[in-house]
């Protein structure tokens, strides 16, 4: 039996808890998708076979599928419980090039990569999808293509002018509130770079990612909001942006110690 629940879903890419129950030792049946595919374990393990090369997955191998490829699984030994993030083809492209594929089957998983993906599903529990889950996805992804694709597109390496250029025009975008600033993948199209592109500009230019300076513009304008006597937090964490109060009251929590609540009240002492 298997069950996927999603993580986060968005144009670009899915992210899905997937469980299996089957206990068997025969192929099923062969499946072909159009994209591309890192699935990485969380418990158990599995037999999966494409191209002919059988491999056997569990938490220290993930496997990369690719569209249009033919695979089968099998499940020798129980069940398992795997992350599946999806990508679509041009983001895919977008971060290892046009013509750049995957080159091996299988990433190993060593402690790098198992810290991006429990970063990801940390994230992904928070509820931030258009930007902190967003950015957890992008590096997850960059190790494990860099990890097994040739003619890779990757960009690294100091901060240059065009980075300088493209983060001033992005802090504008979100001070302004431009419409395409709700995600980071929109605010990427808006400037005409890829997301990862974007993703990598911000540190090496300011020493912080686009998404805490997101907060960080975010906070500064619920503060705002607070000193000048806001009321209801659901509200406020609607105007701005956030998945919902909770969302908001986390976030204000991790970066300022104390909750919308409590921070409207030392800014507006009664006297």
């Amino acid at each position: 039996m298997l069950t996927a629940a999603p993580i986060a879903t968005r144009p670009d890419f899915g992210i899905s808890a997937v469980a299996c129950r089957s206990d068997h030792t025969r192929w099923s049946e062969p499946e072909v998708r159009a994209d591309y595919r890192v699935v990485l374990v969380r418990r158990g393990r599995f037999r999966r076979t494409a191209a002919g090369v059988p491999a056997d997955i569990d938490a220290t191998l993930a496997y990369v599928g690719a569209p249009g490829e033919e695979e089968s699984f099998a499940h020798p030994s129980g069940g398992d419980h795997c992350t599946a993030i999806s990508v679509a083809p041009e983001l895919w492209r977008s971060m290892a090039g046009e013509t750049a594929g995957p080159a091996a089957q299988t990433v190993y998983v060593d402690p790098q990569l198992d810290l991006a993906h429990r970063r990801l599903l940390a994230a992904a529990r928070l509820g931030d999808v258009d930007y902190a889950v967003s950015e957890e996805l992008l590096a997850l992804l960059a190790t494990a293509i860099s990890r097994t694709v040739t003619g890779l597109a990757l960009i690294g390496g100091a901060s240059t002018g065009h980075d300088r250029s493209l983060v001033a025009a992005a802090r504008e975008a979100i001070a302004e509130g431009h419409p395409a600033s709700g995600t980071l993948f929109s605010l990427a199209e808006l400037l005409g770079v890829s997301p990862y592109r974007l993703s990598r500009a911000f540190p090496r230019e300011l020493c912080v990612s686009v998404t805490r300076y997101r907060h960080r513009v975010r906070i500064g304008r619920a503060l705002d909001r607070l000193e000048a006597g806001e009321t209801s937090l659901s509200v406020l964490a609607a105007d701005l942006g956030y998945a919902d109060q909770a969302h908001l009251t986390r976030t204000m929590r991790q970066y300022l110690g104390h909750t919308p609540t409590a921070l409207r009240r030392l800014l507006t002492p009664v006297h």
